[in-house]
């Protein structure tokens, strides 16, 4: 019986997050692919083949950590939807450029390169702090007033 690599990969991310305490960003993957098929049809179609080609297949065979390459797959959606770079927040609330592999605990902001744009969320922590909140809310959503959050 052939086990079907969307399933073997699918097993094999699930147990990473669980492992890792970690969140599950596939949501926000998800938006960032309807963004794109609705804005870039093109970078629609270059993040459908990535995952469909290469983060599926890898993760099904274990060439890859599956958290890694997800957070890979959400800074090319990123990327594809705007240039930019990439940053890792840290509990603080203070960003410095993302190098992997990064820390779990950080939130991954993608920075377009044109200042107008909002910043686009990679990767949130299971349990971001207020600061990394504050951030989110202030860069990523855009609310101008925090909430009390406590």
């Amino acid at each position: 019986m052939t086990i079907d690599p969307q399933q073997a990969a699918d097993a094999r991310f699930l147990e990473a997050l669980a492992a890792a305490g970690a969140r599950d960003p596939r949501d926000y993957y998800r938006d960032r692919l309807r963004e794109l098929r609705r804005a870039n049809p093109e970078g629609y179609r270059k993040g459908v083949a990535y995952y469909q080609n290469k983060l599926v297949p890898s993760i099904a065979e274990g060439k890859v950590d599956p958290l890694e390459a997800w957070r890979d797959y959400g800074l090319l959606l990123a990327r594809l939807t705007a240039p930019g770079r990439a940053v890792a927040v840290d509990a603080t609330g203070r960003a410095s450029p993302f190098e992997p592999p990064g820390n779990t605990g950080d939130m991954l902001l993608h920075l377009p390169d044109k200042s107008r744009e909002r910043p686009i969320l990679v990767a949130l922590p299971a349990s971001p702090t207020r600061a990394q909140l504050a951030t989110h809310q202030w860069l990523v959503t855009g609310r101008r007033t925090l909430g009390d959050g406590g």
